[in-house]
């Protein structure tokens, strides 16, 4: 237990999912503004943007930037990654989309926890990784169909490649020492770290102490209430030094606890401004189809506890144990999840197919099917758009 004097602040359950709705950012209409610059100040703000190779329909680092920038287009994030430079593709507790500005608290990673998924690349020798990474030294920037390997080798691990240079690629990308410099679709292109980013010296890696306040002012300004599992989502080893953080704050007042309705033991925290203020409903009781991947949706714990909604990602599921369907998509209005739609992009024919339509919670027909059908429309052309 955290040793505090402080007395927890009562929070009811629609309050706290209002709060979290304004931390992240869907409780108004265009909250990055509509330009390309958005795409960076929505990545700098959610901390991460999760990437997945799953495409029924657009894939999720697009959908997810779709939801809070209305005028969003894929090129964007070509912009923002291999022109601008400002986001970069790392692991947090998925491959993600994460700031170039928060670069250095990665770098102790790349040269300590790359080790921890050695066992997806078995094969691959320092013999290996010299010579994709001399090549391209000499020749520049390549992907995967750039290189023919003579002699293919068998999988070890359901990620890993029979490539032995893709192999080499990769960890030499866990390694920090290439980076993907742009992508196509999911094809990646690779170069060098130091000359995709124009170093001349990298940057001082964050210590250990300064990666944990980092974690913990990330969950802070795109949750606005944490709890140890939402700081430390799938990083549990550092649990105890977020705890002994978030202690340190309590103490000099900086977070107070909250009790949040229904919460039981579970432990949570805010700033004193994020909850001294209620938010409110959304403005115009927003409507938003989300990607299971979304920061608001993938912890599904924490989004059982604040919106009673349990989401089911049955992608691996058996087609006859489904419950929302392969993909199924939460539907956000107002600050309640209404409903779960199963959606496929038929892109030869150029329309959207509803699959599924599992109606959640209180969402109702009468309620709410009209102006989800209206959001509908505008998801579809997006996803049509090229």
């Amino acid at each position: 237990m955290v040793s505090t004097a402080a007395k927890p602040v009562p929070l009811s359950v629609s309050r706290a999912r209002r709060i979290w709705l304004h931390a992240q950012r869907l409780d108004e209409p265009a909250p990055f503004g509509g330009a390309a610059e958005a795409t960076r100040a929505a990545i700098e703000h959610l901390g991460y943007v999760q990437i997945d190779t799953i495409n029924v329909i657009e894939r999720c680092h697009h959908h997810i930037l779709f939801t809070r920038i209305p005028e969003y287009r894929r090129e964007h994030l070509h912009q923002a990654q291999s022109v601008d430079k400002t986001v970069f593709e790392y692991w947090t507790h998925a491959l993600s989309y994460l700031p170039v500005r928060d670069l250095r608290f990665h770098l102790g990673a790349m040269r300590r926890d790359w080790a921890r998924r050695s066992t997806w690349f078995t094969a691959v020798t320092e013999q290996d990784q010299r010579k994709v990474i001399s090549r391209i030294r000499r020749h520049g920037a390549l992907t995967i169909r750039d290189i023919d390997d003579d002699e293919l080798i068998e999988k070890d691990h359901l990620w890993a490649s029979r490539k032995p240079s893709k192999r080499a690629l990769q960890v030499a990308f866990f390694k920090g020492l290439v980076t993907v410099s742009r992508r196509t679709g999911m094809l990646k292109t690779y170069e060098l770290t130091g000359r995709h980013f124009g170093w001349d010296k990298a940057p001082r890696a964050a210590t250990e102490r300064e990666v944990v306040d980092h974690l913990l002012d990330r969950a802070l300004r795109a949750q606005g209430i944490v709890s140890l599992d939402s700081i430390c989502y799938l990083d549990a080893r550092r649990k105890l030094a977020v705890r002994r953080a978030v202690e340190a704050r309590v103490r000099r007042r900086e977070l107070v606890p909250v009790d949040i309705e229904g919460a039981g033991k579970q432990q949570h925290w805010a700033r004193p401004e994020a909850i001294e203020v209620d938010p409110g409903a959304p403005a115009g009781e927003l409507v938003h189809i989300l990607s299971p991947f979304d920061p608001l949706i993938n912890q599904r714990k924490r989004v059982a506890l604040f919106f009673g909604y349990e989401h089911r990602f049955e992608a691996y599921v058996p087609k006859d144990k489904r419950v929302f369907g392969y993909f199924a998509l939460p539907v956000l209005v107002g600050d309640e999840i209404v409903a779960a739609i199963d959606l496929k992009t038929d892109r030869e024919r150029g329309k959207l197919i509803m699959q599924r339509w599992t109606w959640v919670g209180r969402g109702a027909p009468r309620a709410h099917k009209r102006r989800i059908e209206e959001e509908l429309h505008r998801f579809e052309r997006f996803q049509l758009a090229r």
